[in-house]
């Protein structure tokens, strides 16, 4: 297998600290009195020519990881000496900005007029100049390299110039567009543009339009520019098409008599109702040790060479992207939707889990296999759901019955088993698009999770958890997901939160998660209970992939992978590679020289694509949301408080799951100060207070379909009076300078 550190990308920088790059750093810091240029360096150093380009290489990326910096006419310097640092900026929609380095836990704050011409992503340099409220503080002084973006936004034309508004809040300035790069776009339509140039802080950027997606409310033209601004990708390359058609006939005779044949196994797929790639499919048996579950996943890795332009595409795209009506798989359709899906009445190809567990529905053994299977039954949650509360046997429910019975045993003692365990369930409120054929939103209601998607759940968690176990017991390197136990001080805060309205939830340094699981029992019938799992997830770290296992926090789990969605994500296609590699606990031995270097790289770039595709659809979700909200101002609706800033507090509205803003500047009953230690806002004279967690009835004022916001006005506080405090009228607080998370 290749160490795939190629495929990332050439911009994505992987670099450690060797003893070069220690000699050179340890070099320039004794002379820092000379700063040389390049080749100067390298015949200090006494770099032979042969290896210069490998010695100009690693001072290259010591730059680029800002250990190192260029100075006036080519010369090298150390970062830290000169108070320079490199790294992304992080702009706000205040308009300031921080700069985040990597492997440092503190930003640097930078004021909106210390931006230069920084957008937000781009890589700079800043100069770090003091401290403000014990936060250091800078300004740009380079960009080292620009990030290649699409800035969608609204074509503005006027008789003497034409400009676009980005959608991109963050994105401070109007782009002027000349008439020539225009591509006679109409005014108010949406657009695609790019930056030409930007050199003057003081004067807009020049871009040029690179297509024109159409008027704001025609089909289509929304989830166009989620696709546009987030730069999915949209069509696979004409040989990756081609790739994926000659794998799509790779099957024959001696492929099928390899493998453990299960065709005649009761065997089903439990999916949403409209789904296509069937990942996983699954049957369950009751005996009178216990039960044995098979759970059976896709063999993607059969169609996909390792390597391949194919298997490239897909490492790139990282994950599939699930936008409201639409679909940017991570490998192409006659894979995804055709030859990898588990079809009813088809023969298709799997990795099978077959693990055993006690009549208390603990697991106490576990094998793998390549097997041969056909589903019996293609049931949407709904079908099983139905059967389970009304017991009404359809003719797809008949052929599965007596086994759908049993898993919905099992299922029940594998989840009483993890629950007492601590493992953690943050069941929040989510609303469901109703969509027409146009891609219109007809409805918004509560999405409603189901006992059904509960069993499939937690079949999958158990079968990631033994493919874990499995390679762990091996001790051979892997590509765990892992999620890292909470920052004690968020722990603090939220405990601080909990306090004032009335709970406890004490907090130590070795806290488990059976404490956090116990506490959101004690809370599940308190009406503020969405609220509280809110916050509390608020508190926690994002779950990653990486080598080194350091367990699963949220789940409880001490070893855990991703094993079961090959179809949709990188991670598990290259967990059944590293599982069927393993043979007598040990991976062969050229492979797995180059093991560790692949997981790393994998694991890095597939957490950001996936973090990546989160934002997105997170997004698109908005627009859709707020695109049915339009067509509801004035009504009024019940909600509770979210989010609570300088400017005035987010609110969910119920039972829709939608959250919109009410400013400060509405509230007219008072002057209202913000009182940032204890998430509130309180009336100078009235002492009025709102506050996270209260409810509160609220009309809809104004939606804007463009940038997705809507706002708010209060029509009913349910909030009591408090206690007079002594609250300072404070500035808008942009961001504390807190230990950032490792993501």
């Amino acid at each position: 297998m290749p160490i795939l550190l190629d495929y990332v990308g050439k911009k994505d920088h992987i670099h450690c600290m060797n003893k070069n790059n220690e000699e050179i750093i340890k070099f320039i810091k004794a002379n820092t009195d000379h700063p040389m240029k390049m080749k100067e360096l390298a015949k200090a150093l006494g770099v032979k020519n042969p290896d210069y380009n490998k010695f100009r290489n690693s001072v290259k990326s010591l730059i680029q990881t800002g250990h190192l910096v260029k100075l006036k006419r080519g010369r090298i310097g150390i970062a830290d000496e000169l108070n320079v640092k490199v790294g992304k900026i992080s702009v706000a929609r205040g308009g300031f900005g921080f700069l985040i380095v990597e492997d440092d836990p503190v930003d640097v704050f930078i004021p909106a007029n210390k931006l230069n011409t920084a957008l937000d992503g781009d890589r700079v340099m800043v100069r770090v100049s003091g401290t403000e409220n014990g936060r250091p503080t800078g300004s740009v002084i380079k960009i080292v390299e620009r990030v290649s973006r699409n800035i969608v936004g609204i074509f503005n034309r006027s008789k003497t110039f034409s400009f676009v508004v980005p959608d991109n809040k963050k994105i401070h300035r109007d782009i002027y567009i000349p008439t020539k790069l225009s591509m006679n776009a109409k005014d108010g339509q949406k657009v695609v543009c790019i930056i030409e140039s930007w050199d003057d802080p003081y004067r807009n950027p020049e871009g040029e339009i690179t297509e024109v997606l159409g008027f704001p409310g025609q089909p289509g033209v929304d989830m166009k520019a989620i696709v546009k601004t987030y730069q999915l990708p949209e069509e696979f390359p004409p040989e990756v098409l081609e790739q994926a058609e000659y794998a799509s006939a790779k099957l024959d005779e001696s492929d099928l008599s390899k493998r453990l044949d299960l065709t005649k196994e009761c065997i089903y797929t439990i999916d949403p109702v409209d789904a296509k790639d069937h990942d996983d499919a699954v049957s369950v048996k009751k005996h009178s040790k216990g039960y044995s579950l098979s759970v059976h996943i896709a063999d993607v890795s059969h169609f996909v060479e390792e390597g391949s332009q194919l298997d490239k595409e897909a490492i790139k795209r990282g994950n599939s992207v699930y936008l409201p009506g639409m679909v940017i798989p991570m490998l192409p359709e006659l894979l995804s939707n055709n030859v990898c899906s588990l079809m009813v009445n088809k023969k298709r190809l799997a990795h099978s889990a077959f693990i055993e567990f006690d009549k208390q529905g603990k697991m106490i053994s576990w094998k793998f296999a390549d097997t041969i299977i056909k589903s019996a039954a293609k049931l949407s949650y709904e079908d099983v759901q139905e059967y389970f509360d009304t017991k009404v046997v359809t003719p797809k429910i008949k052929k599965v019955q007596e086994n759908l019975d049993a898993a919905r045993e099992l299922a029940h003692l594998i989840s009483n088993q993890r629950f007492a365990e601590g493992s953690l369930d943050f069941d929040l409120p989510e609303s469901d698009l109703i969509m027409d054929d146009n891609g219109e939103v007809t409805n918004l209601k509560a999405k409603v999770r189901l006992e059904s998607h509960r069993l499939v759940e937690e079949f999958m968690l158990v079968t990631n958890k033994a493919v874990a176990l499995e390679v762990f017991r091996a001790a051979q390197p892997f590509l765990y997901r892992v999620h890292e136990k909470p920052d004690i001080e968020k722990l603090t805060e939220f405990s601080a939160m909990m306090k004032r309205i009335g709970l406890t939830f004490p907090v130590s340094a070795t806290m488990k998660p059976v404490q956090f699981s116990r506490f959101l029992e004690r809370v599940k019938d308190d009406p503020k209970a969405d609220f509280i799992n809110e916050l509390l997830l608020r508190s926690m770290k994002k779950a990653v992939y990486q080598r080194e296992n350091i367990g699963h926090f949220g789940l409880a789990f001490k070893h855990y992978t991703h094993f079961t969605s090959p179809i949709r994500r990188y991670p598990d296609l290259v967990v059944h590679r590293l599982l069927r590699k393993l043979k007598n606990n040990r991976y062969p031995a050229a492979f797995a020289k180059k093991v560790p270097g692949m997981i790393d790289s994998i694991s890095k770039h597939c957490s950001e694509t996936e973090r990546h595709a989160e934002r997105a659809e997170r997004d698109a979700i908005k627009v859709k949301q707020m695109s049915f909200m339009a067509e509801h101002v004035g009504e009024e609706y019940d909600g509770v408080i979210t989010g609570v800033m300088p400017y005035g507090f987010y609110v969910r509205l119920d039972p829709l799951g939608v959250e919109g803003l009410v400013r400060i500047s509405s509230i007219d009953d008072d002057y209202y100060l913000y009182d940032e230690k204890h998430y509130r806002i309180v009336g100078r004279r009235n002492s009025k207070v709102y506050q996270l967690g209260d409810k509160i009835k609220i009309g809809i004022t104004r939606v804007d379909k463009v940038t997705a916001e809507m706002d708010l006005h209060i029509v009913l506080s349910i909030s009591k009076k408090r206690k007079k405090t002594k609250v300072r009228d404070t500035k808008p607080v942009k961001r504390k300078t807190t230990k950032r998370k490792k993501r």
